[in-house]
């Protein structure tokens, strides 16, 4: 029998029944039938057969709330989700029906992509967890196209790929990118992406076997992994084109369904058409404009290091007595390198368990708390009262640091030791497209194959692949009037 959506209709809808009432049920997925009892106490509702053939619901009569018990009871996990980059997009199977409805998934929901970019673009609120659904389908897109030129990928291999980058960012912590190696030292968000991986293989008997040798970029396949994690991958394609959208920054927007049309396979590599060249310098620019426009604006990168600075005081204040926070939040400002000193099961369920509102929920509340140092960077952060912020190309003038560092000594009265909290330090270096890191290869008809650096005629890639370099600055606007 089929049922996926019911709704109570009116009496002509069903050709009417006992009690004057009926039920106008439509047809969907389909689903095994559960045994139900022909009668039971309580208001009989009669039930007419949606599908003429069927003959399981005909003439019976049965309680509403049995009906709906029956309903909940049901396995129906081939989901549907409307998108606003790609449109409606399919979850394909039950395992990643379950994978995305487990709880490290799930926490995904409350963890920001871009961190604290909404201070600058108010609409950048989406997170990693739409990333991660975009992600799979323009992976599964990609295989599909692939497959329609003949190149071959069994069934076991699209689902293992799908897997992976579905699964490629559950390792981030709260704010992403801002505060890896801040909260957990000594380990990268990839490496704790791999742990979450093996966990959930576990769970699922060995089916990610597959997803983590991808993963691991240890596949025989290697157009595959690259299709995780390479200059041009649906990772790096998702990202840009949520990210602009989200933004606002329409020029970081990339086409997405124009890359990967122009996708082919030569030995074991990727490649690009040559016709398809342009929209990879499209790409590579919208990624520079990206960097430097949003994910490096300098009052992003203001805001984040002084989140950084909270939990590194709140750190140093949690070895000597208990400050709020929630119980994961506190197990990790109590203990350094956890992962080293720990069972990694156990810590790894306590940091999947913490997100952004951890983080916010204690910032929040230390902007009350008695060290005068904590409090002051709360309140600055949580009213937007952001420090300024100076880059340059080259190094500061020490003295000119330590000048910086006595008047802010002075303007707060602390000591220069609590003056170093507030003056943040740091360099910012983006590639856009990195020469020493495996080529973006464009493919000519006759069949030779060009870096992109090489390959572009419009524009200098080679440019673009020099590191961009700024060191900045920040500091109480208050010292500047």
């Amino acid at each position: 029998m089929s049922f996926q959506r019911w709704q109570v209709g009116k009496r002509e809808s069903m050709g009417g029944g006992a009690n004057g009432k009926n039920l106008n049920m439509t047809a969907s997925t389909a689903i095994d039938p559960l045994p139900l009892p022909t009668s039971l106490p309580g208001e009989d509702i009669p039930v007419e057969a949606c599908n003429p053939k069927a003959s399981y619901f005909t003439k019976k009569a049965l309680p509403l709330r049995q009906i709906s018990q029956y309903m909940a009871n049901s396995s129906n996990k081939k989901k549907i989700f409307n998108d606003p980059i790609y449109g409606f997009v399919s979850i394909p199977d039950e395992l990643h029906f379950d994978i995305i409805e487990h709880p490290y998934f799930q926490r995904l929901r409350r963890i920001k992509q871009v961190s604290m970019t909404n201070l600058v673009y108010p609409g950048a609120n989406h997170t990693r967890f739409a990333h991660s659904l975009g992600t799979m389908h323009l992976m599964r897109r990609a295989i599909q196209l692939l497959r329609g030129k003949g190149y071959e990928i069994t069934d076991e291999e699209l689902e293992a790929a799908s897997l992976a980058i579905l699964l490629h960012d559950s390792g981030h912590g709260p704010f992403s990118h801002t505060l890896e190696n801040s909260i957990v030292q000594g380990i990268s968000h990839e490496e704790l992406s791999l742990m979450v991986m093996q966990k959930l293989n576990k769970i699922h008997g060995g089916r990610l076997d597959m997803a983590i040798q991808m993963f691991k970029g240890e596949y025989k396949k290697g157009f595959l992994t690259k299709l995780i994690s390479s200059q041009l991958d649906v990772d790096r394609i998702d990202y840009l084109k949520r990210d602009s959208f989200f933004t606002g920054v329409a020029e970081g927007s990339v086409n997405a369904e124009r890359l990967l049309e122009m996708m082919e396979v030569v030995g074991n590599e990727l490649a690009i058409e040559a016709k398809g060249i342009y929209s990879v310098e499209s790409f590579i620019v919208a990624r520079r404009i990206m960097y430097w426009q949003v994910y490096m604006h300098k009052a992003v990168l203001s805001a984040e290091y002084m989140l950084r600075n909270i939990l590194k005081r709140a750190k140093i204040l949690s070895q000597e007595r208990d400050l709020f926070a929630t119980p994961a939040l506190s197990f990790f400002l109590k203990h350094q390198n956890p992962f080293e000193n720990g069972d990694p099961d156990f810590v790894l369920d306590k940091f999947c368990q913490l997100d952004d509102f951890d983080v916010m929920t204690a910032v929040k509340a230390w902007r009350d708390d008695e060290d005068r140092v904590l409090a002051e960077l709360c309140r600055r952060l949580t009213d937007r009262h952001l420090f300024r912020i100076e880059m340059r190309e080259s190094e500061f003038d020490p003295n000119y640091i330590e000048d910086l560092r006595n008047k802010i000594a002075a303007y707060y009265g602390w000591t220069k030791e609590e003056a170093d909290f507030a003056l943040l330090q740091g360099v910012s270096s983006n590639h856009a497209y990195h020469p020493k890191k495996p080529a973006i290869n464009i493919l000519y008809k006759d069949g030779t194959m060009k870096d992109i650096s090489e390959a572009s005629d419009q524009l200098n890639i080679s440019v673009l692949s020099q590191p961009v370099v700024k060191h900045f600055i920040c500091y109480p606007k208050e010292l500047t009037k």
